[in-house]
């Protein structure tokens, strides 16, 4: 692993900035999938910003009858509350389909929609990986690829993203708020 600074973060707002004012940053949270790319060296951020201590963790309901879902929400948190499992069944059989108990304990809500769009020759220093190392080739292209994309891919990556959740949220129509450096909210929502 390489070096790295590290910083709590105090407000939404202050770890956006901190991410923006440095490009080599990434939140941390469960680091789940982070610290293993760290590990091989995938990544390398020079910055984490840990987003722990910030109040995000917390499944409340909308006035139009929805759900918000924090951030920080733990995996096994979401798919084990009682109002996803009743109005939102897809998402809750996703998270409990994608990972294992011990990663849905530390995995978050945020982290799991972060994830970087990879497959296994992503993991493979070994072989050529665009995604890794832009211009170097796609090892799926021409090897075993089995699940990866049958669409939305290209001749350069045929990698798929490796979030079920997001896979269910997407067809839930949810909606995805953030916070920009200067504080200020932007929702995403699906584009037609």
């Amino acid at each position: 692993m390489k070096p790295f600074t590290y910083e709590r973060a105090r407000t939404p707002a202050d770890a956006a900035a901190s991410v923006a004012r440095n490009p080599n940053a990434k939140f941390i949270a469960g680091g789940t999938n982070l610290l293993d790319l760290m590990k091989l060296q995938i990544e390398a951020p020079a910055h984490l910003v840990d987003v722990n201590g910030l109040a995000l963790d917390r499944i409340e309901p909308t006035p139009d009858g929805g759900l918000r879902i924090g951030a920080l929400v733990r995996n096994t948190d979401l798919a084990a509350d009682e109002r996803v499992r009743r109005d939102y069944g897809v998402l809750s059989r996703a998270l409990l389909a994608g990972a294992s108990g011990q990663l849905r304990n530390k995995a978050t809500t945020a982290g799991n929609l972060l994830q970087r769009t990879r497959c296994a020759y992503f993991y493979d220093t070994a072989q050529p990986c665009n995604k890794r190392q832009p211009g170097s080739g796609c090892g799926a292209l021409g090897g075993f690829s089995r699940q990866h994309a049958v669409v939305g891919g290209s001749p350069s990556c045929i990698a798929t993203h490796p979030s079920d959740m997001a896979v269910a949220m997407r067809v839930l129509d949810a909606s995805v708020e953030t916070v920009r450096p200067d504080g200020r909210a932007r929702v995403i929502r699906r584009q037609l």
